[in-house]
């Protein structure tokens, strides 16, 4: 009985422990894509110099993430990333996230948002 109490004690402990660390692989992915999206909105806007995808994909590895898609948009001055970050050294598959940023759309518009 007390052994049977223990197991699932750990067994619980361990589920705990990944849901945490798939809750911080996600959180962040979510900064190194927002980070990513915005340094790219800002290379579109003139105030940094370069290719859009290019600094989205150097602030993304800065931020231990790996750029995976990118849409620039110039005419609306906005960039799209896709993003993903290792999640944590005990689970096997890699944390995504996506970030646009850009000037907002028409007042009352849902331009722009997924």
């Amino acid at each position: 009985m007390a052994l049977g109490t223990v197991l699932g004690a750990i067994v619980l402990f361990l589920g705990v422990l990944l849901l945490v660390q798939a809750t911080i692989g996600a959180a962040r992915a979510a900064a190194a894509a927002d980070l990513a999206a915005l340094a790219g909105a800002d290379t579109i806007r003139g105030l940094r110099s370069g290719d859009p995808c290019g600094v989205a994909a150097e602030v993304a590895a800065r931020n231990a993430a790996e750029l995976s898609a990118c849409v620039p948009d110039p005419g609306a001055r906005t960039v799209v990333v896709w993003v993903e970050a290792s999640a944590a050294s005990l689970l096997p598959w890699r944390a995504t996230a996506q970030a646009r940023a850009g000037p907002p759309g028409p007042l009352g518009s849902r331009e722009g948002v997924q």
